[in-house]
């Protein structure tokens, strides 16, 4: 059965990373696609959507979408609908690309073409198909994070959710079919060779495509049929590391490892707070849960991306659940009761951590300096003060500072 709906590329980085030179290379290249496209941008006055403007043949908004003030993955989500409605009725065109703001979050925007919206007026399904997801991340930023311990992204705004921008960063890394490592011209190749060694642990999945000036040929990230949902939901790192049980993996020729921490005693609540505080730069990502004594009623969660740390509570421990409810898990999931303890259930640590250059065996053993002790065991964690904020996840580190 052919499929006539119209194929999406979407394009996503933080700003500065070269989204819009990307997009003008394919524009103006010769691949022989009519392609409408739909910009998105942060300010007011939607500075990318004219430099398109100015940089390729586009005649005027019919061909041109301009999406300002706000990010396609929440507040304009309804206006992109809207947009993207009116272009498959006005024009023919064979192809849709979509430029979305540095700071919007990748899967909204995948589950609008690919899922579509409920409640909404139009069904982007039935007119569009996503094709591919495309990340651009800037190599020279990534050099000079790794070289001085800054962030891995000096784009200041956070999203609407209040997610800093490098969260965002790692989210749109970890969810997408193509990675185009942009300004490469500027990083030597030996230090390219282990920005790509980080970049495959933390999306195993996509395909890495080295560009200088955004030049990349068109056919790379289009009509390449390489999304599914399915699996760009569970193709970040962390997630494999996870689900494949690597405990404790070697350093590659880079320098890059990857293991999982798991133990099944809780964290003084204090010290691990600490800890996360004063998390090594070379741990490029984390991310898990974790339980921390007095708080029996939650499952709290880690996320490091670069330099930006939070933890606090994150979900619920299914020993929490009535048991008719548990049970309906454990029939679902075999596999959850086979780390089931008659006390405590499921509660339990699980970390993973993505390093470069780095001595997986001291944190390891910080890790465990955080356990409570035989004593502590025995002690009342409910007089344990809490660094956890009971509602909101916390910031432990903010970048740049």
């Amino acid at each position: 059965m052919t499929d006539d709906r119209i194929p999406v590329t979407v394009l996503s980085g933080p700003l500065g990373a070269g989204k819009t030179t990307v997009l003008n290379h394919v524009l103006t290249a010769d691949h022989g696609l009519e392609v409408a496209v739909v910009v998105n941008d942060m300010g007011d006055i939607n500075i990318d959507a004219e430099h398109v403007a100015q940089q390729t043949e586009l005649g005027g908004n019919e061909e041109l979408i301009e999406l300002s003030n706000g990010c396609i993955c929440c507040r304009l989500r309804g206006d992109m609908l809207d947009e993207v409605g009116r272009l498959a009725d006005r024009l023919e065109f064979d192809y849709l690309l979509v430029e979305s703001s540095g700071i919007s979050e990748p899967i909204p925007v995948a589950q609008t073409f690919a899922m579509g919206v409920e409640d909404a007026g139009f069904d982007p399904t039935d007119t569009y198909t996503l094709d591919t997801m495309v990340t651009v991340v800037d190599a020279y930023s990534i050099w000079e994070s790794f070289d001085t311990g800054a962030a891995l992204t000096d784009h200041q705004l956070q999203d609407e959710s209040g997610r800093v921008p490098e969260e965002v960063l790692l989210d749109q890394i970890e969810f997408c079919d193509v990675l185009l490592l942009n300004k490469c011209d500027l990083v030597p190749d030996d230090e390219l060779e282990e920005i790509e060694a980080v970049l495959e642990r933390l999306q195993p999945r996509a395909e890495i495509v080295r560009t200088e000036f955004g030049d990349v040929e068109p056919r790379t990230i289009l009509d390449t049929g390489r999304f599914n949902f399915e699996r760009a939901q569970g193709s970040a790192g962390w997630k494999h590391e996870l689900q494949h049980d690597h405990h404790h993996d070697p350093q590659d020729e880079h320098g890059v490892t990857s293991f999982v921490y798991q133990r099944d005693r809780p964290f003084h609540p204090e010290r691990i707070a600490d800890l996360f505080s004063d998390m090594p730069d070379e741990i490029v990502r984390a991310k898990g849960f974790f339980w921390s004594a007095g708080r029996e009623d939650v499952a709290m969660g880690m996320d490091k991306a670069g330099t930006s740390v939070r933890a606090g509570p994150s979900g619920q421990w299914l020993a929490t659940l009535p048991k008719a409810k548990r049970e309906q898990y454990f029939a679902a999931r075999p596999g959850l009761k086979d780390d089931w303890d008659e006390e405590w259930g499921d509660r339990m640590t699980r970390l993973v951590f993505i390093a470069r250059e780095f001595d997986t065996e001291s944190l390891i053993d910080r890790l465990d300096d955080c356990l409570l002790t035989d004593a502590e065991m025995n002690d009342d964690w409910d007089t344990y003060p809490d660094p956890f904020e009971p509602e909101d996840r916390r910031e432990l580190a903010l970048a740049n500072e």
